[in-house]
């Protein structure tokens, strides 16, 4: 269940952190920043949480003890559609492309300031779109707003991120949307030429909505521009 976003309400944060130090000054600087803030310091402790507790984001370290970050983002991203935020100290592109092929919807490496942190959380949790209209793509019935896809008549279940992305190509009415374009429309900032994001997203989207993913026919790339989806 998605918290409010941006009508003054407290939004609340599961911070999954082992390291006390970090844990404690994100903690706090959250805090300031207007969150509620619940700690977990290991994968199970975090899952244990999730079984009683309702948040509107995880920020979630990839180096945890005992169950890791990739295995905590993938038991709960089998679950449902909660937001999640990988935060961590590894910059490899390969740990990035894992932490969001297990259903990260964005992350943010460390040393990190909260402030942009916040910014990042609110973007995330933001509404985005044309609200009333239903958006139709082949057999693909998308209806903003209850944030829910049909394809020939069975929902389609899209995390809240995938869903922004899908909203946003089939609103361009079959015009090319840049990957610019889609980095800040659907998460809310530049990524100053780090794409890896929405590259993932973009594999992932296309893994539940097209007939072959590897042979896409709705979601197409334009090479060196973006993306559209064909009508």
């Amino acid at each position: 269940m998605f918290g409010p976003d941006n009508r003054g309400m407290t939004l609340s944060v599961l911070l999954v952190e082992d390291d006390e130090h970090i844990r404690q000054a994100l903690g706090l600087a959250l805090d300031d920043e207007g969150f509620t803030v619940t700690d977990a310091v290991s994968g199970e402790d975090a899952l244990d949480l999730l079984k009683t507790t309702t948040f509107d984001v995880v920020l979630l370290d990839l180096m945890l003890p005992g169950v890791d970050g990739l295995e905590v983002c993938r038991a709960l991203r089998a679950q449902g559609d909660l937001p999640i935020i990988i935060v961590t100290a590894r910059t490899d592109a390969s740990d990035v492309i894992a932490g969001l092929e297990a259903g990260a919807d964005d992350y943010v490496t460390k040393p990190l300031m909260a402030s942009v942190l916040a910014a990042r959380i609110r973007a995330l949790l933001r509404r985005s779109g044309r609200q009333d209209e239903v958006l139709r793509v082949g057999e693909l019935e998308i209806q903003p707003q209850t944030s829910t896809v049909l394809r020939a008549g069975a929902e389609v279940h899209l995390t809240r991120t995938e869903f922004r992305l899908l909203v946003e190509l089939a609103s361009a009415d079959g015009r090319v949307v840049s990957r610019e374009q889609l980095l800040q429309r659907v998460w809310g900032y530049d990524y100053f030429g780090d794409t890896r994001l929405l590259d993932v997203h973009i594999r992932r989207l296309r893994r539940k909505v097209e007939a072959d993913p590897d042979d896409p026919e709705l979601v197409v790339t334009v090479r060196g521009v973006g993306y559209r989806v064909d009508l």
